[in-house]
């Protein structure tokens, strides 16, 4: 598991963090992710920590800007997550 800590990149309020959360596999620039508050997100950055072991785990920040609620991703392409993907 990677770690991460999430840094909205919001156009009007600047850069602020949101939280930190666990992925599989570290997500690249340019794809989707799903946070913990049900959005969808688009990574836009990706920056790996050099020389320097947290405690708390976290390896890299990842910079996500908000996807339009219009767009197909935010819908979760019609998937039901409780039937879909929870186990």
């Amino acid at each position: 598991m990677f770690k991460a800590l999430l840094v909205m990149h919001d156009h009007n309020e600047g850069y602020y963090r949101m939280n930190k959360v666990s992925f599989e596999n570290m997500p690249v620039s340019g794809q989707y992710i799903y946070n913990s508050d049900g959005l969808a997100y688009q990574v836009e950055e990706v920056a790996s920590f050099a020389g320097y072991v947290s405690e708390k785990g976290a390896t890299t920040i990842l910079v996500v800007h908000p996807v339009d609620k219009e767009a197909p991703v935010s819908k979760l392409y019609g998937l039901d997550i409780e039937r879909d993907l929870d186990d």
